[in-house]
């Protein structure tokens, strides 16, 4: 029997009716859709201070870290803030570390007021990878989420293919384990060949 994998995503919005946790409301409507079991883990339903290494967890911390760390897939949501993430985001993922995302498939989306995301997208893929997670090169921006959507539905429909297909390849690889034995390959002939000199 194939395992059901688990998808969760990660809402870095504090606002109301905020366009992000729309868009990851796609995301895991087309996990779900594809066989997964999904959660959304909305930083509003959290109290977590900003992120001290000399204090102890606060227990909210502790379940969002769980939450994270027993995915199978994890979508991290976030507006675009000057350019970046929103500080919401970020200090959830100060909190986690390699133990929540080592080896974990991860999807990326975010949503902009005006027409630029790519700097937060990079942002988000580095502090990632920075804790050893498996990014999809599939990837979601949206620009002028004012227009974008319509009573929690996507006006453009090309849009909503493109986030929900983020859903689904969250569902696909959520169990790959990638093969970097070609790196270690190129790694161990530059070894011999400095040995050789």
């Amino acid at each position: 029997m194939t395992a059901v994998p688990k998808v969760v995503a990660l809402c870095g919005s504090m606002r109301d009716g905020s366009h992000t946790r729309t868009a990851l409301r796609h995301v895991l409507d087309a996990a779900e859709e594809a066989g997964a079991e999904t959660e959304l883990l909305d930083v509003r339903d959290y109290d977590l201070p900003v992120f001290d290494p000399d204090e102890d967890e606060p227990e909210d911390a502790v379940e969002i870290k769980r939450a994270i760390r027993e995915a199978d897939s994890v979508i991290l949501g976030s507006p675009v803030y000057h350019g970046s993430y929103s500080s919401a985001f970020r200090n959830v993922h100060d909190y986690c570390s390699f133990d929540e995302f080592e080896d974990t498939t991860v999807g990326l989306l975010v949503v902009a007021g005006g027409g630029s995301y790519a700097s937060t997208l990079d942002h988000m893929r580095i502090t990632v990878r920075g804790v050893h997670g498996w990014v999809l090169p599939h990837q979601v921006g949206i620009r002028r989420a004012y227009d974008q959507f319509e009573d929690g539905e996507f006006v453009d429909e090309d849009l909503e293919e493109r986030t929900r297909k983020l859903g689904r390849q969250a569902v696909e690889y959520a169990f790959i384990t990638p093969d970097v034995t070609s790196t270690e390959a190129a790694e161990d002939a530059a070894e011999e060949a400095a040995a050789d000199d």
